[in-house]
């Protein structure tokens, strides 16, 4: 197991432990919490079928060249991990586990099965990528689409960027006060997302002293 895996796999195991130890009513507050988010994605799961599954699956997946597959691991947020859980059987959790224990030579993300991807709600850095042929592909047909498309990306920062309370941080928050850590919770350890945060405070301290 590299380091990468054993990140993913640590938290993998974070997140069922507490999981595990919820009350119904406990797991349906933090479904709540994640339900704007699922809708989110399934409209982008649709579009993505509709427009897109014949380039992607012919040019990607059947050749085995995708600008993304073909990573031996892929980004994914803590989040990305909590979500994925609430929504897995344990069966999917314990293959991913296990997958995650296998050494990893090949040419694809460790993730990648013979069907597709093992996750039941694949890692948003996945669902929002499109390389350039597909795009070129789809969008020089139909402007609409393109126009659509962009509306989704900049939708997709009401979850995951932190310049406002968003979801992605919200889990992150949920599990470090249960007193859990991870590498994986880029909304409190990436540089970046944190000076992005502390400039929407300064922004909302400064509307408050102009009040």
């Amino acid at each position: 197991m590299n380091s990468y895996q054993k990140e993913q796999s640590d938290a993998l195991d974070m997140v069922r432990s507490l999981l595990s130890t919820f009350s119904p009513e406990e797991r349906q507050k933090l479904e709540s919490e994640v339900a704007d988010y699922l809708g989110f994605r399934e409209e982008v799961a649709s579009f993505l079928s509709t427009h897109f599954s014949r380039v992607c699956t012919q040019k990607c997946y059947q050749s085995r060249l995708s600008a993304c597959c073909t990573r031996e691991g892929i980004i994914t947020f803590f989040a990305d991990v909590v979500v994925n859980a609430l929504m897995s059987q344990d069966r999917e959790i314990n293959l991913l586990l296990e997958v995650l224990k296998k050494p990893n030579n090949g040419f694809k993300c460790v993730y990648l099965g013979e069907k597709g991807c093992l996750w039941r709600l694949k890692p948003i850095v996945c669902e929002m990528f499109l390389c350039e042929h597909a795009k070129k592909e789809v969008f020089s047909e139909n402007r609409q689409l393109k126009h659509k498309w962009d509306e989704l990306k900049q939708r997709e920062k009401l979850y995951t960027w932190p310049d406002r309370r968003v979801v992605f941080d919200t889990l992150e928050s949920y599990f470090i006060e249960a007193g859990y850590s991870s590498p994986l919770m880029y909304m409190h350890n990436s540089p970046g997302l944190l000076r992005v945060k502390q400039r929407a405070l300064s922004g909302t301290a400064s509307c408050k002293g102009g009040d």
